[in-house]
């Protein structure tokens, strides 16, 4: 079937809408129509050849969707043509040692797509293989992915709000509850307040902490870190030493949502003796960390995340119905909504912070 993507021709070049084709679903797969997608900082990593899982293009980045079931391979039971779905970023196959454990988010064999199924590619443009972002690549008409990964949604929610659970929300959300576990009356710091600090945010105001305190460089999202409720807002310049001056000994808990160099070793020195530190951003591959070991001496924990650590049959409906409670602002995450024919302006607009969240709809 043909369908038209924003394919990533070459690094650091403008991603190009062109018409592929899109093979039918093999056993245990779904193809959805997607009907939403969000723009996140990992689709840039991936323009600017940063990422660690886009080798070589051609590629169709996007992983924050959700959509319609359009067709099914044959197997597939838990979804069918015309339900809703968000594609989630992993789907645990629940059998090896992690998902045993319930460790989800570490299991060894997740369900991926394979680029090629017997012998012929899954998307192809002028008869060149085209591989997808972590098995998805939303920013097309159409996506295939196996069964596990496809969550059943309800049909009243709005397709722009729900896809960004997929990525932003859930690993914003997920950092605080599943990782950090931050407690009801925690002071916890985020360092980084684009699409998944304001989720971080949102978290800590869900799991009851009292002070929350946003850092950035952008004085524009810090406003809208007060918006979803930080109690402090603090322009960067000497992290450790500015929030010391708010919570005498440093806070219980920070989140570095940037993965710039550097700043996780400034959050981590902003919390206190027992504190706990959270890397949700994702740094350079290979880049060394400096620590003052002393500060671990002091029984404080760094921990790292991927995807908020999460179980996407467990998670995803828990924060749908958080949303539908009117407990998590979603449509507040929004900043614009883009046809597909605009994603490089979308990418434009992310790489200058002038928006929280960007969706290409369709």
């Amino acid at each position: 079937m043909l369908m038209r993507a924003a394919v990533l021709t070459a690094f650091h070049s403008p991603l190009e809408i062109r018409q592929v084709e899109i093979a039918d679903p093999a056993p245990g797969e779904v193809r959805v129509q997607i009907k939403a997608s969000g723009v996140c900082g990992s689709d840039l990593k991936a323009i600017d050849g940063k990422s660690p899982v886009v080798s070589k293009p051609p590629f169709i980045l996007g992983h924050e969707s959700a959509g319609v079931v359009e067709s099914t391979g044959t197997g597939v039971t838990s979804v069918k043509p015309g339900d809703h779905v968000i594609i989630a970023m992993n789907g645990p196959c629940g059998r090896c040692r992690s998902c045993g454990a319930g460790r989800f988010h570490l299991c060894v064999d997740p369900a991926r797509l394979p680029t090629i199924m017997g012998g012929r590619p899954r998307i192809t443009l002028d008869g060149t293989e085209v591989r997808r972002f972590i098995g998805i690549g939303s920013f097309a008409e159409y996506a295939v992915a196996p069964e596990p990964m496809c969550v059943k949604i309800g049909t009243s929610l709005s397709f722009d709000a729900m896809c960004l659970l997929a990525c932003g929300v859930i690993t914003g959300v997920g950092a605080v509850f599943n990782v950090a576990r931050v407690r009801p009356g925690a002071t916890v710091l985020v360092v980084g307040c684009g699409g998944v600090g304001l989720n971080v945010i949102q978290g800590a105001v869900l799991a009851g902490a009292t002070t929350i305190i946003a850092a950035d460089v952008a004085d524009q999202k810090l406003k809208l870190a007060e918006r979803f409720g930080a109690t402090h807002a603090i322009l960067v310049s000497d992290l450790p030493r500015q929030v010391g001056e708010l919570i005498k000994g440093g806070v219980d808990y920070a989140f570095d949502a940037t993965g710039a160099p550097g700043v996780l070793a400034q959050a981590f020195a902003s919390t206190q003796p027992g504190g706990t530190t959270v890397m949700v951003g994702s740094p350079p591959a290979g880049h060394p960390l400096d620590l003052d070991t002393g500060l671990l001496f002091a029984s404080r924990r760094l921990m790292g995340t991927q995807g908020g650590d999460s179980a996407p049959h467990r998670d995803l409906p828990m924060l749908a119905g958080q949303y539908l409670r009117g407990r998590l602002d979603l449509t507040g995450l929004i900043s614009e909504r883009l046809p597909l024919d605009q994603i490089n302006e979308a990418v434009t607009h992310i790489r200058q912070g002038t928006v929280a969240r960007t969706v290409i709809t369709f």
